[in-house]
């Protein structure tokens, strides 16, 4: 994992995102950060057991305890790590009430982003394909929009990845503008296979204009699957130069 931020240096990538850091040392993530001369854009929230089966806690009752726990667990890791986004992964609904569920999450989210608003953090929402992730809560953008709106928070945003939205949504480029300004973050993999773009019907020059259209100048995150060696991958640094320039 440490030799990680100096390999995407090489590769030739400004910032990075680490999905879950809380296994390794945040010293030591810290000084090898610091010695690639990389940035960590964004890190996720302890999503709970995962070897259980747990992908996030956002919206699962009973556990209210255990998401500020995990709340204040990444505050440590963001404030070292300099992170400005953190994303926090709806999960598995445990209650048959859609509505309680949704009160839970919106309860959650509300403490994550007082919280993290003191650190001047933004807080993600993620809408995720229940084709790839069953049960998941949250799993088309109308439900993220919703949320942040009733989440009602100015640091509260959408982690809008291509590779998900591709599979929910009528259009991404609609969705895309559908979502505005709420963008908080992307993402994005070719579908099928989540591998890397020109693998798959993705078609991301539509995509990456209609998120320039909207005037997002965020990060972009290529949370994707290479079909071979990673380096080898990476023709899509070239293909879109105005995103290439300051790579995430």
């Amino acid at each position: 994992m440490l030799d990680r931020f100096a390999a995407a240096r090489a590769a030739g990538f400004d910032w990075v995102e680490i999905q879950f850091p809380y296994q390794f040392d945040l010293a030591d993530l810290i000084a090898a950060k610091t010695e690639a001369r990389t940035e960590v854009v964004m890190i996720n929230l302890p999503p709970g057991d995962l070897a259980a089966g747990d992908v996030g806690l956002t919206a699962v009752a009973g556990r209210e305890a255990e998401y500020r726990v995990a709340v204040e667990l990444a505050c440590d890791y963001a404030a070292g790590l300099g992170v400005s986004k953190i994303n926090s992964l709806s999960g598995r609904a445990s209650t048959p009430s859609r509505q309680e569920a949704l009160d839970v999450a919106i309860h959650n989210l509300r403490h994550a982003a007082d919280t993290f608003a003191k650190m001047e953090i933004d807080v993600m929402v993620e809408p995720v394909s229940p084709a790839v992730v069953p049960g998941f809560f949250l799993t088309d953008l109308r439900s993220a929009c919703e949320l942040v709106a009733a989440v009602d928070r100015p640091n509260i945003g959408i982690l809008f990845d291509l590779f998900h939205m591709q599979q929910t949504e009528a259009s991404l480029v609609a969705a895309v503008k559908q979502a505005g300004a709420a963008i908080g973050h992307v993402q994005f993999a070719d579908v099928p296979g989540r591998h890397e773009p020109g693998t798959g019907e993705v078609d991301f020059d539509a995509a990456f204009a209609a998120l320039r259209e909207i005037g997002f100048t965020g990060g972009v995150g290529a949370e994707y699957n290479a079909t071979g060696p990673t380096e080898e991958s990476l023709a899509w640094m070239q293909r879109f130069p105005g995103w290439a320039e300051e790579p995430a």
